[in-house]
């Protein structure tokens, strides 16, 4: 494949079924093939082993890589029959999922997973998983959330630093231009922590219409070259008090796609990582997270 694709990850699960799904719409939407790839995760502390080595009986390692070849044939089945015209490859990978998948993604546009796997044990080491990706792979990362088949046409754009969110408005910008959504960019207010966590700001407080006013022009000033460039996405705005990840959320579910950026946090804001992972747990559909250019 010379262009790159859009990589699912797989476990056979419904959740990861439902990213496939997800990346086929994506990979068709931007006309990129699909790359389908899948781990055979050893518990903690197990060593592989394969059959010669215990005597023609089956081991849990390879009760776990035919669990991973099945997942592989059911979800290229599924994505075949979804875009039968659509460029698709499968691939095995070897070693601890979060790393295989966060190696894998080096060469893809942008990594789709689940939010969770198969099985108490599994949730729960398929949630950790997406979790690294989203914070550790070199390209955009979706987890698909309790995603429906509404189409809402509107694409949120969380903006904590404006000086380092180029990345994610760009992807944010191009995914409402390619669904003919509209956009509304959501910044916080830069406010001392105690007062975001308790919101307790009204609008008596000496100062806060001020901080509005700027945030909101800073803001209108950044979306405005961003229009220039794609002129048929609707844009609006909105400068909130509180944690951002509740604004986030909240608007979730109404939206067709969460866009995060991901760089190491400062200051007297909430780190992003703690944006991220309020949003990745709560949100009510898709979250990508794009990592700073």
């Amino acid at each position: 494949m010379t262009a790159k694709p859009v990589i699912a990850g797989t476990d056979g699960s419904a959740e990861s079924l439902r990213a496939v799904d997800w990346a086929v719409r994506e990979a068709v939407l931007r006309g990129l093939p699909l790359r389908i790839v899948a781990a055979a995760a050893m518990p903690p502390r197990m060593i592989e082993r394969h059959r010669q080595d215990v005597g023609g009986l089956s081991t849990v390692s390879d009760v776990l890589r035919r669990d991973r070849d099945r997942a592989l044939g059911t979800a290229a089945e599924r994505a075949a029959a979804t875009a039968p015209d659509l460029l698709i490859d499968v691939d095995e990978l070897t070693g601890a999922p979060s790393h295989a998948l966060t190696e894998a993604a080096s060469g893809a546009s942008m990594l789709v997973v689940g939010s969770r796997g198969v099985g108490a044990f599994t949730a729960l080491l398929l949630g950790s998983v997406s979790h690294y990706v989203s914070a550790h792979a070199t390209c955009p990362v979706v987890v698909v959330r309790e995603e429906t088949t509404a189409v809402h046409r509107q694409v949120v754009v969380g903006i904590g630093d404006p000086a380092r969110g180029a990345a994610a408005l760009a992807f944010a910008f191009e995914e409402a231009s390619l669904r003919h959504a509209s956009l509304i960019a959501v910044h916080a207010l830069d406010l001392p922590r105690g007062e975001i966590a308790t919101a307790s700001w009204d609008l008596a407080t000496p100062g806060r219409p001020a901080l509005e006013a700027t945030a909101a022009r800073e803001l209108e000033a950044m979306l405005a070259d961003w229009q220039g460039k794609y002129p048929d996405v609707p844009v609006s705005h909105d400068v909130v008090r509180g944690h951002p990840g509740r604004a986030l959320v909240g608007l979730s579910a109404r939206a067709d796609l969460v866009v995060l950026g991901r760089h190491p946090g400062h200051g007297p804001l909430p780190e992003p990582g703690a944006v991220r992972h309020a949003v990745l747990n709560h949100a009510h559909g898709p979250v990508v997270t794009v990592p700073s250019a």
